[in-house]
Parts: C-alpha cells; structure tokens; sequence
C-alpha cells in the first residue's frame, strides 16, 4: 500500500486529534514538527507529499526545495506564509479554509466596533479607578445613521455587513474585486478608499495580506479620516502601516482604534499600543471559537486528503494557475 507523508509544520493546538481523525492510519504518515524557520521547514518537509502549515514561513526557497509535496494547505484565509508564485510553478496546489471562522470574524469585529462606540473598555478603566461619571466617557454618539467602511468585502464583511444593517448603519465599502451589484444587493455601496476614509465614522480593515494592500491603510488614509472617527483591524497587522497608525493616534487624527492583530506578533511588551487608553487589543483571537477551531482543521486535513487519496484538487484551491499542470499527468 502507498504511504504518504504528511507534516504539519507547526500549530498552536493542544494536540492533532481533528488531523489525526482523518489522516491518522492507512495510507497517511502524519508528522508533526514546530518549525519556526525556513531551514526547520525544509529539513522537515523535503520529501513530503503534503504539507499542513500555520505560520511557518514557506517561501521560495522552501517551495523549491520539496522533492514530492502534491499540496499545501494553510489553517486559515490568508496564504502570506506562502509563495503562490513559487508553488505553481512547483505545479503545486495550495489550499486554505476560507468559511471555517465568517461569523467568529465578522462577531469579533462587531464587538471591538460596539466597544469602541459606547465606549465600554474606556467606561470599565474609569470604574475601577474609582470614577463613577459617565461624562468622563463622553463623547458617546447614538450608531443609528453613523457610517461604516469595510476595507475589503469578501466573505467576512459581508456577513458582517448583515449584522450591521438591522443597527442602522450606513454601509460603504472598498474593494477593487468586487462587482457593484454584489454590494448594492447587500445594502452597500462601493466607493473608492479616499472616499471611505473621509465619509466613515468607523473603518473596519478585512483585506487579506498582499503586496497590493501591505501598508494600505496609511499616513494619507488615517489623516483623512475625521478626528471623532476610529479603526477596526481583524485582518492582518501589516495591511495597517503601524507607525501611521501610532503618529495618528498620538495626533488625534484618529479617536481611537481596536486592533486584534499588529504587525510582530506577539506584541512586545515595551510597545506604545499597549499604554494608550484609546486603543483595544486582542491577541489575533477573532477567528477562534471551538466550533471553528474543529471546522478549519478538519476542513484542512479533509483537503490533504482529497489531494492524495482521491487524486482531486482541494475544494479551496488558491492558486487555480496549477490547474494547468492536469495535462501533465501529474494529477489523476
């Protein structure tokens, strides 16, 4: 019987019992590591025929170093642990979970912009100091007619955009790929990002990072926004310049911001972030709940699996250039 291996590069689950269930036994070889660079991920994964992947980095010198890998599939929505180019030119599929976490993402959003408008972590700080005065909070404004801006409208705004209507909110967004009649049928309306940045009361980032939007959000964006305004960020730390962010904040360009990823994670603990009052953090949490933790890994072996055992591409296949490889008898 053919055997393959299969090594998960690193994770930071309590065990492999969702991999194990589906790729535990018969054909499969599961191999875990934790590998934190490129040369732990080649040593580890040279002659594997799938590769399972969080964040170790897998960049080109890694792809080009795969002697047999058929597939990789990331744990999440975002590929940037991974050079596409590189692994189609491999004439390998790379796949992710782009469904496992829509209503985690879209309800962790909601909370940090719920927060952030009535005011509720700034509330609980003067509580405990011993301030009962609501107009040490103030100013709190009523969200009905207030404006939001998703940066991006994939799937997790749009389901965030469900959530917000029922609010009163009025609903912008930017997103270059999205056609105007997918927007206008949810109830929102597709402007250019000057525009969003000007016109919105809170700005939710939800654009996956690339070369395209790393730093999209920056200086010219955050002084354009209004001084009352603040920004939600449950995408990718970079796709905010950072030292924008924190001069805007320092300025009072901006009100505030709720931020559940940075650009170095973990956070280190001497950065300014952590001391301003105005600002939210959570640890790149938005994603988790079990229910989603159990969807995405099992959804992500189940991938592994279809690539090897069934000879079939992944159901979430990334880089759909490799499909151009069928007709060279590398796939069944």
């Amino acid at each position: 019987m053919e055997r393959w291996k299969v090594v998960v590069t690193d994770w930071e689950f309590a065990d492999l019992r969702y991999e194990e269930k589906v790729l535990g036994g018969g054909p499969f070889e599961l191999i875990p590591v934790q590998c934190r660079t490129e040369e732990e991920v080649i040593a580890a994964c040279r002659d594997a025929d799938a590769i399972l992947n969080q964040y170790a980095p897998l960049g080109r010198r890694v792809v080009e170093a795969l002697n047999r890998c058929r597939v990789i599939v990331r744990y999440g929505v975002g590929v940037n642990t991974i050079d596409l180019a590189a692994a189609t030119e491999k004439g390998i599929c790379v796949a992710n979970v782009p469904d496992y976490c829509l209503d985690e993402v879209s309800d962790h959003a909601l909370a940090l912009l719920l927060n952030l408008a009535r005011r509720i972590t700034a509330a609980d700080r003067l509580v405990k100091r011993g301030e009962w005065d609501f107009k040490r909070a103030a100013p709190v404004r009523r969200l009905r007619g207030q404006t939001v801006g998703l940066v991006g409208f994939g799937n997790i705004p749009r389901v965030l955009a469900a959530k917000l209507k029922p609010l009163g909110f009025r609903l912008i967004a930017h997103d270059p790929y999205v056609p105007r009649s997918v927007a206008e049928e949810r109830g929102v309306t597709l402007v250019s990002l000057d525009r969003l940045c000007r016109e919105a009361d809170i700005v939710s980032v939800h654009a996956p990072l690339t070369a395209e939007t790393r730093g999209m959000i920056g200086r010219e964006q955050l002084r354009s926004m209004k001084p009352r305004a603040y920004l939600i960020n449950t995408s990718r730390g970079p796709v905010v310049d950072e030292g924008a962010l924190l001069e805007a904040l320092r300025e009072g360009w901006i009100a505030g911001a709720a931020l559940d990823v940075v650009e170095e994670e973990p956070i280190r603990p001497d950065h300014p972030l952590l001391s301003m009052e105005q600002v939210i953090l959570t640890p790149h949490m938005a994603w988790y709940s079990e229910e989603a933790m159990e969807e995405l890994r099992t959804k992500a072996a189940e991938a592994v699996r279809e690539v090897l055992q069934h000879g079939r591409y992944p159901r979430y296949l990334v880089n759909r250039e490799v499909m151009e490889q069928a007709s060279s008898g590398r796939w069944q």
